[in-house]
């Protein structure tokens, strides 16, 4: 599995930046970036997820359980915004706030660098946060050896959105189901990460996808758009999902 989870990450050689943008790596510590955008802001990106990081770890020294839970965790006023974001999205979604922490930063580093380029696509270890003015397609890959087949039509007026995966065969996420992929869209990017994972929780067997389907649809009002998933043979969708073959 270390094909898929070390710093290659061979799935990202299938991005395609368009006309005047450029796709960029940020590596620090263990928050891996790829970044599609109109400028290369790769040392002002690194800097950001340094203090970022710095705030998330200073939080964890002095609440160590906020790590390390895997249930909801209260925090108070006094958090920095990535603690409370990520503690409120796992809150909604009944996980571990650590569940939120891709997505929450995805979020956060699109937001603070949007001004600088309209088209700004971050992906964090399958964790997206997308601004764009034009019409993307994000693929879902499922299983890393047959490749990216699918993939999700977002057309401009879908953005900002977030993408958020789970699975329980590619990657370091822990998951208590079997799905090899579930994916969540919402505005929120912590919200679409707790949330794939609780719904990859509920998948232990591909008759399990009834149930996680209709999980993601109770979770409408919380702000959960779209979901996708993938156990063996078997695929559920629901939402505001647009499906495209790729080749």
């Amino acid at each position: 599995m270390e094909v898929f989870t070390g710093v290659h990450r061979d799935y990202r050689q299938r991005t395609r930046p368009g006309p005047g943008e450029i796709g960029f790596q940020c590596v620090v510590e263990q928050t891996d970036l790829w970044i599609v955008g109109r400028r290369d802001v790769g040392l002002d990106v690194a800097r950001f997820v340094a203090e970022l990081r710095a705030g998330l770890k200073n939080y964890i020294v002095l609440h160590p359980w906020f790590q390390k839970s895997l249930v909801p965790v209260a925090v108070g006023p006094e958090a920095p915004p990535l603690v409370r974001a990520m503690a409120e999205a796992a809150s909604a979604c009944g996980v571990g706030p650590m569940a939120a922490v891709a997505g929450a930063t995805a979020q956060a580093v699109a937001e603070r660098f949007v001004s600088q380029s309209p088209d700004f696509l971050v992906e964090n270890g399958g964790d997206t946060y997308l601004y764009s003015t034009r019409e993307r397609v994000a693929g879902l890959l499922a299983k890393p050896l047959d490749g990216v087949n699918l993939g999700l039509r977002l057309v401009p007026r879908d953005f900002p959105v977030s993408l958020c995966a789970s699975s329980a065969t590619i990657g370091h996420s822990l998951s208590f189901g079997v799905a090899d992929v579930v994916v969540v869209r919402s505005k929120s990017g912590a919200l679409a990460d707790a949330a794939a994972t609780a719904l990859g929780n509920l998948i232990t067997s591909p008759e399990h996808l009834k149930t996680a389907t209709a999980a993601a649809q109770a979770m409408r009002p919380l702000g959960v758009e779209g979901f996708f998933a993938q156990c063996g043979e078997q695929v559920a969708v629901w939402g505001k999902m647009e499906l495209v073959a790729l080749e």
